[in-house]
Parts: C-alpha cells; sequence; structure tokens
C-alpha cells in the first residue's frame, strides 16, 4: 500500500481496498473517511455503542452521536453499520477502571478502550464485515514503510493522541489508517465545512462518555461504597476528612476542604500521596513542595509498539501525563518489571497513569506506573 510517511492517503486510487472507519458522529472520524473516499477507497462506517445508558441521554450523547454520524454518511453516500460492544467495553475496560479506583490508582480507560476496543472489538468485527483495514479520526501517524507499521505522534502538536495509542501493537497499526495523522486541527475543521458536513462546528467531545458532564464523584459512588478517613499532614497532623481516597488523584489542590491554618499559613494545600492502609489522605503545603516531585518510578510491564522490547538501558523521552513535554529518562530492567529514572524531577507522578516512551517522533509503547519514589524519600 502506498502510504506517505506523515500517514496521508496518497493520490492513487484504492479501489480495491474496503475501509471501514470508526464513526463516533464528530468532526474527526467524518474527514477521516472523507478524506479516504477522496483518495480512492471503498468506504465504510461503523458506529460503536460502548456504554448502556441507563439514566436517558442527558449525559451520554450515543443517541444524537449515531444521528450525526448517519447524518455524514447519507451525505457521503456510504454505508453506516452499528455495533454494541457495551459487554466488551464492561468486562475488558470498566471492571478494570473500577478495580483501580478501589485500589486507590487513578486509571486512564481510554488507553484500555483504544488497546481492546477501537483496535481489537472494532478491528475483529471489520474484519468480519470484509474489510482490508480499519480507519479513525485519530490525530496519530502510521509509517506502513517500516519492517513494522511504527506508531508516530501526529503533525499538530496540541491534539497529538500518540500516548493514547501506545498500547496498539504493529500488527493492528499495519491494518490501519489514520487519515488525519498530518493535518491541523483548524485544517480538518475548514475541510469540514468546505464539504457541507454537519459535523464541521461540532464540539469535541471530552472525558469519559459514560460519565459525561456529570460530577464524577456522583458517578464513582454508584459503583463503588465510600470510606471516609482523614486528610493529614505527612507528620501525622490531622486538618480534615475526606470522603474516599478515590475522588483524589496526586498533585491536586481543589476540592480538599481545608484551607490556610493559623500554625500553617495560607499557602495552598496538595495531595502527596494516599496511605491506603490507614485510609488516610496525606497532604503538603505549597506547589513546589518536595514531596509532590518524583526522580524515579517503576513499572511492572511495558506494551512495546513493536512488539519486543529494545536493548536496555534505553535511553529515551517519557511523558507521565497527556499533556506534557516529553522529558529525558533512563530505563533500566528490574528482576520483575522496570525502573524510569528522570533527568529531572517530575511533578505528581500518579500511580494507574500511564507512562508513554518516545525517541523523537517515535512512540516506542508504554505501562502503567506502579510506585514512585520522591525526591524527599530519596534524599532521605
Amino acid at each position: 500500500m502506498n502510504l506517505s510517511n506523515d500517514n496521508r492517503p496518497s493520490e492513487k486510487a484504492h479501489s480495491d481496498q474496503k475501509v471501514i472507519v470508526g464513526m463516533s458522529g464528530g468532526v474527526d472520524s467524518s474527514v477521516a473517511a472523507l478524506s479516504l473516499l477522496e483518495a480512492g477507497y471503498q468506504v465504510e462506517g461503523l458506529f460503536m455503542k460502548n456504554w448502556e445508558e441507563d439514566d436517558g441521554t442527558e449525559y451520554c450523547t450515543a443517541k444524537e452521536d449515531y444521528a450525526d454520524a448517519r447524518s455524514v454518511a447519507e451525505h457521503l453516500g456510504i454505508k453506516l453499520h452499528a455495533a454494541n460492544f457495551a459487554a466488551e467495553y464492561w468486562d475488558n475496560v470498566f471492571e478494570h477502571f473500577l478495580s483501580e479506583y478501589g485500589a486507590g490508582r487513578t486509571p486512564n480507560p481510554d488507553i484500555l478502550c483504544n488497546r481492546e476496543i477501537k483496535f481489537r472489538a472494532f478491528l475483529d468485527y471489520a474484519i468480519e464485515l470484509g474489510a482490508d483495514r480499519i480507519a479513525t479520526g485519530h490525530y496519530a501517524q502510521i509509517d506502513h514503510n517500516a519492517q513494522r507499521a511504527a506508531l508516530l505522534k501526529g503533525a499538530d502538536e496540541s491534539k497529538d493522541q500518540s500516548y493514547f495509542l501506545h498500547a496498539v501493537g504493529h500488527k493492528e497499526l499495519g491494518l490501519t489508517l489514520f487519515p488525519l495523522g498530518g493535518m491541523l486541527k483548524q485544517d480538518v475543521r475548514a475541510k469540514a465545512a468546505k464539504a457541507g458536513l454537519t459535523t464541521h462546528n461540532k464540539k469535541d467531545s471530552t472525558g469519559i462518555c459514560f460519565i459525561g458532564e456529570r460530577r464524577f464523584r456522583d458517578f464513582l459512588e454508584n459503583y463503588l461504597p465510600a470510606q471516609p478517613g482523614e486528610i493529614c499532614t505527612l507528620d501525622g497532623e490531622v486538618l480534615g476528612r475526606h470522603q474516599g481516597l478515590m475522588y483524589h488523584t496526586i498533585g491536586q489542590r481543589q476540592g480538599l476542604g481545608i484551607g490556610g491554618t493559623s500554625s500553617h499559613g495560607a499557602s495552598p494545600w496538595y495531595v502527596a500521596r494516599k496511605d491506603m492502609t490507614q485510609n488516610r489522605l496525606l497532604v503538603v503545603q505549597g506547589n513546589d513542595h518536595p514531596a509532590l516531585f518524583s526522580d524515579a518510578l517503576t513499572v511492572g510491564q511495558f506494551y512495546w509498539v513493536a512488539g519486543e522490547a529494545p536493548r536496555f538501558p534505553l535511553i529515551c523521552q517519557a511523558k507521565v501525563r497527556y499533556r506534557q513535554a516529553a522529558q529525558a529518562c533512563r530505563i533500566e530492567p528490574l528482576a520483575s518489571g522496570y525502573r524510569v529514572l528522570f533527568t529531572e524531577p517530575q511533578r505528581a507522578v500518579t500511580p494507574g497513569q500511564s507512562i508513554v516512551l518516545y525517541c523523537e517522533n517515535n512512540c516506542l509503547g508504554g505501562g502503567v506506573i506502579e510506585e514512585v519514589e520522591t525526591s524527599q524519600e530519596l534524599a532521605a
């Protein structure tokens, strides 16, 4: 297949290639389908329902999104399939989501959703429908010219989604197209408007569909029992009460319910760690407190895009959160897992979140953060 490294389909017709596009009802997947049509592919769409709403559509907009996807498909003259992957989502994503929060960690379900649903369940379903490839509206690129398909950052740095795709392997990527990989978001919207797509000015979806705009705490307490406990300083001084460790994350400032005190002054408090044994939330004062910074962390397992681990020690860059510039680090294997050492201390590294590895624009893979070594601990 003739694809340029920026992942935009070439102008050569691909009339013998059937591609099924994951159509969410948003502008990105709409333009992905349009771009593939323009490149000469046989294009069909698939709308995925991944959550069974039990409280109407006030929070989850599946019905509205399906209507938008159908409108775009009709405008483009392509067939739109629909599939319900709610059972797979519950078993392979949501149960893990609940388990991680129950254990005091902060998971990222979007990463697991990509691996288990969009590039497994969807891919399998599309192949059953006779597809040669699948496509999505992700802002990332695939180098199909490499010996094994490689995952690259999207051209639009502000929208690059390779962080969320790091657990997708080269075999799945080899059967995938990202038509928006070389485009800027503003150009995507302009292309949609020019083509008369109804989604051209639709607001981007944020967060997790099954939570929507509702308060995260209200949603989570429907599945996990609240366990109130103490909010303490690192020295054990009690400052207040929390309603459940699951409602808080490392580095959090808002929503603690504690302000300045006569003995501590008016500087804001931040969550430094969670004491699961005693059900205590440990906080420190000041945005730059040493307990908020980490020089190292451990990961139990890395998912490598190439399907195999590189040579160690590995010198590369890493992100410990999506909206972060990649940071220089060194990775060393342990008897069980890996240790990542940063050149510069990193703030608010959070167990349960993912660390994603890069070599320049090439996404190598990533894994879930298990333990964190704070600068304060290493200095002790």
